[in-house]
C-alpha cells in the first residue's frame, strides 16, 4: 500500500518515509545518514540516495546554521522596512540580505516597502552599523526602522 500524497507545490510527491526524513533533517540539519536511517528504518546509503534526489528536485534547497540570539548576546530586535531601486528583484534582496547574521527574518511585502527585514543585535550601536551596513547594499535606496521595546506576544 502506497503512503505517497497527492503532489505538493511545484510537483513534489513525498511519501512517509520522505517525510519522516524530512522531519528529523528539520530538527537537525547536522543528522548523520546513519541517524537518519534508524528512525525511517533504511540504510544510510539509501538515506543518503534519498536526500540527493530530494535536493534534486529542490524539495531541500540548503543546510544552514541557525544562529541563537539570546546566546550571542543579541538582545536588541528591529523592524526595518527596505525599500529598493526600481527593478530590484526578490532574489537580489535575498543575496543582500544573506551576508547578514543579523538577519533572524526577512519578508518581501506589499505598500510602499519592498522588503521587511527582523534584526537582532547585541545593542543600538551595532544595530546601526548592520542598518548603514544594509543601506549600502546594491539595490537598496532606503530603509526605515522600528526598535522594538518589549515582546508582547510569541
Amino acid at each position: 500500500m502506497s503512503t505517497s500524497r497527492p503532489p505538493g507545490p511545484g510537483g513534489a510527491s513525498l511519501d512517509e518515509t520522505d517525510r519522516l526524513l524530512l522531519a528529523r533533517l528539520g530538527r537537525d540539519g547536522r543528522a548523520s545518514y546513519a541517524e537518519i536511517g534508524l528512525l525511517v528504518n533504511l540504510s544510510a546509503t539509501a538515506v543518503r540516495r534519498r536526500i540527493d534526489r530530494l535536493r534534486a528536485r529542490g524539495v531541500v534547497r540548503g543546510f544552514t546554521v541557525v544562529l541563537d540570539p539570546a546566546l550571542l548576546g543579541w538582545q536588541t530586535e528591529a523592524f526595518v522596512e527596505v525599500y529598493c531601486r526600481e527593478r530590484t528583484a526578490p532574489e537580489e534582496i535575498l543575496a543582500s540580505l544573506r551576508q547578514f547574521p543579523e538577519v533572524a527574518a526577512a519578508w518581501t511585502v506589499t505598500g510602499d516597502a519592498d522588503a521587511l527585514v527582523h534584526l537582532r543585535a547585541a545593542d543600538t550601536r551595532h544595530l546601526e552599523a548592520v542598518i548603514e551596513r544594509i543601506r549600502k547594499e546594491p539595490g537598496v535606496q532606503r530603509s526605515r526602522s522600528s526598535v522594538v521595546l518589549s515582546r508582547l506576544i510569541g
